[in-house]
């Protein structure tokens, strides 16, 4: 557990507010997205993760307007995904201050979309995201989701992430349906098994709940903590979180 552990809010957007749901569905409003990541970088967040999370299924773009207000406040790592489906959409949002982008159902639609992007802008500006749900019937157990979790692919998850990681991006986030806004604490063998495979760093995210949830994310091998819902509602404060983490071993930055 050596590596440098970052704290990652996520705002999940919908019309121009920070929304929150539960296995993405039952949407309830958390906020304005300027204040919340002014809030967040000023608690002590490392990183700010933000999804418009129905840009994919609306077929629309990313709302390029937020990006440009919340990266004129944000003082940490930004990244944003949800409808970034070409260079082109990718290269607007970077150029309304975002750090990074995050790429999901487009990667699976077109897997070479990954290295493109890599290509254009560098390593450093690209995430995966794979949303993910348990299935049995799977070699890993889980399978990959596309659409916001809506579109089942048939595909492995772990199978998926490989070959991603294959492709060069340095970090792989894969959301848990099962566990988003659930609180249950995050699905620790989805974890395990991309950051055994996995050369890229892995992002725990979906069901955190209680601090005891984030530290067992570091242990699965997660070196993002994402998070969104404890946050939003003030149910964990991230100083708060980050003793606890230091207290138990993990390398934070106070």
């Amino acid at each position: 557990m050596a590596d440098m552990v970052s704290i990652m809010p996520c705002l999940d957007m919908q019309n121009g507010r920070v929304v929150k749901g539960v296995h993405f569905v039952d949407i309830a409003d958390a906020g304005d997205p300027v204040e919340c990541a002014q809030a967040y970088c000023a608690a002590g967040a490392d990183a700010l993760a933000m999804l418009d999370i129905t840009a994919t299924v609306e077929n629309r773009p990313t709302l390029v307007r937020v990006v440009r207000d919340v990266a004129k406040v944000c003082t940490v790592p930004f990244t944003v995904g949800g409808g970034i489906g070409d260079v082109k959409a990718a290269a607007a949002v970077l150029e309304a201050g975002a750090d990074k982008v995050s790429i999901s159902s487009a990667a699976y639609r077109r897997p070479e979309l990954i290295p493109e992007l890599i290509h254009e802008f560098g390593t450093d500006k690209v995430t995966v995201a794979i949303d993910v749900d348990v299935n049995p019937a799977l070699p890993s157990g889980y399978e990959v989701y596309i659409d916001g979790g809506r579109t089942a692919t048939g595909c492995d998850a772990l199978e998926w992430a490989k070959r991603m990681d294959d492709s060069g991006v340095p970090v792989i986030l894969p959301p848990s349906k099962a566990g988003d806004g659930a609180r249950t604490g995050y699905d620790l063998p989805v974890i395990r098994a991309m950051a055994g495979a996995c050369r890229a760093q892995i992002v725990a995210s979906g069901g955190a709940g209680k601090m005891e949830d984030f530290l067992a994310a570091v242990k699965a091998g997660a070196t993002i903590l994402l998070a969104a819902s404890v946050f939003h509602f003030r149910l964990i404060e991230i100083p708060a979180l980050k003793r606890y983490l230091k207290e138990n071993g993990v390398a934070v930055r106070l």
